[in-house]
């Protein structure tokens, strides 16, 4: 083994064991009930609660409820979008992560009816229950976007990387020729909440890597717009980034949303305060904008007053109890809370939901609460990443403090995302994380 895979290695093993623990729980005594219940999604946070529900319940009956196959692996998706990982990386049978005792489902939800605590599916199947966890995800409109479809990623200098494997891998193909041939680059984020929000960040900072490392630095010209008027939502970490950009001469575009795409003229139309602005481009990375399974919305469990365009369930930001409905609770993207849409999230999510039902079933009340805890290794180029970790209030909560700077480019934290991050989540997964 030469000297960087054993370093590697032991940064891997040193992290996993940092970030993977045993459940407490899992140690004591199982709970007996015959308790109904019901996980919609086998993402990762559904996985992982069903995992820890499992060792925790004696004779629940819990229903999964998911109609995906594969499992995705999403924050590999920026490294199929880069060419530094394939496609299958990223994915796995859903059928793997799910433990005995739990019976899938693998229908979509058409609707859930709180007041009668039923769950109905597409195909007319209608489950009961006593206990509801409302995490599908969430839904990427694509179609919100004038002019832009899914078949045209990987042509015509068109990337789209969230939209899965297959298309973060043709983002590559369209974003490598790029980085050879040169020109404008523009790189899009949504008005929306989104999934992992430094993800626009990291592909704007990769491709100006790679485009870099072949020589063409003079060739490019790095555009990032945004509808927001700040490039992160942590001030501090806004400012690092605009400084990181100001250093590598990628311009900005703030207070500009992406309305639609002229594939054949190359050409972007973007929404700004005062009308719109058409702006050419070689390349464009799209992110689309992102809301909740319509059934969310339908069923009357999203908020009424705040986020109505995008329908996150309501749910009280540090128990992620629903605020009107005390037996459905709310995990991953699909929580209507300021912050928490990344997997790193749901690490920290699953165990406050999973006590409140274990309490519930005892009797007692939930004593576990979430505090908006959300992670981001920022990839700043290869082999450099910034490690962000942060609250609802906008702390920065490293979990490796005087070890890892959270607003330093390391090699270190490059090793964590590219090696031990898939790791840790996996043990997450299994519900030992």
């Amino acid at each position: 083994m030469d000297r960087r895979r054993f370093l590697a290695a032991a940064v891997a093993g040193g992290a996993a064991s940092a970030l993977v623990f045993q459940n407490p729980a899992a140690h004591a005594q199982s709970v007996q009930t015959s308790a109904r219940i019901v996980i919609i999604g086998a993402g990762a946070a559904g996985t992982t609660l069903a995992n820890r529900l499992v060792r925790r319940l004696d004779g629940a009956r819990i229903t999964l409820i998911d109609p995906r196959r594969n499992h995705l692996y999403q924050p590999g998706l920026s490294l199929v979008a880069t060419g530094l990982k394939p496609a299958s990386y990223v994915v796995s049978d859903t059928a793997q992560w799910l433990p005995e005792g739990v019976t899938w489902l693998p229908e979509r939800v058409a609707a859930v009816d709180a007041e009668a605590k039923t769950v109905s599916t597409e195909s007319g199947t209608k489950i009961g229950y006593d206990w509801l966890v409302v995490s599908p995800g969430l839904v990427l409109d694509h179609d919100s976007i004038e002019g832009f479809n899914l078949d045209m990623v990987g042509e015509n200098g068109i990337g789209a990387l969230y939209a899965g494997p297959e298309y973060a891998a043709r983002t590559w193909t369209a974003a490598s020729r790029f980085t050879e041939e040169g020109g404008t680059g523009i790189f899009t984020r949504p008005a929306t909440e989104m999934k992992c929000a430094g993800a626009p960040l990291k592909h704007t900072f990769l491709i100006d890597d790679i485009a870099r490392r072949a020589g063409n630095a003079g060739r490019v010209n790095m555009i990032y717009a945004a509808p927001q008027s700040s490039l992160f939502g942590v001030p501090i970490v806004a400012e690092k980034v605009r400084m990181l950009f100001e250093d590598r001469g990628v311009e900005t575009m703030m207070n500009r949303t992406l309305m639609a795409i002229d594939a054949s003229a190359k050409r972007a139309t973007f929404a700004t305060e005062t009308g719109t602005e058409e702006v050419n481009y070689d390349y464009i990375h799209v992110i689309p904008p992102q809301r909740a399974p319509a059934f969310v919305t339908r069923s009357g469990l999203s908020w009424a007053d705040k986020w109505v365009d995008q329908g996150w369930v309501e749910a009280d930001m540090q128990t992620l109890r629903h605020l009107r409905y005390p037996e459905i609770f709310a995990l991953g993207d699909v929580a209507g809370v300021p912050k928490g849409k990344t997997a790193a999230s749901v690490k920290w999510q699953v165990p406050v939901v999973e006590d409140h039902i274990v309490a519930g079933i005892e009797g007692r009340e939930g004593t576990a609460t979430y505090d908006g805890y959300t992670s981001c290794p920022l990839i700043t180029r290869i082999g450099r990443a910034m490690l962000v970790e942060f609250d609802y209030h906008n702390n920065l909560v490293p979990s490796f403090p005087g070890v890892i700077a959270p607003l330093e480019e390391l090699w270190i934290s490059w090793l964590m995302k590219e090696i031990a991050l898939k790791a840790t989540y996996n043990a997450m997964l299994r519900g030992r994380a």
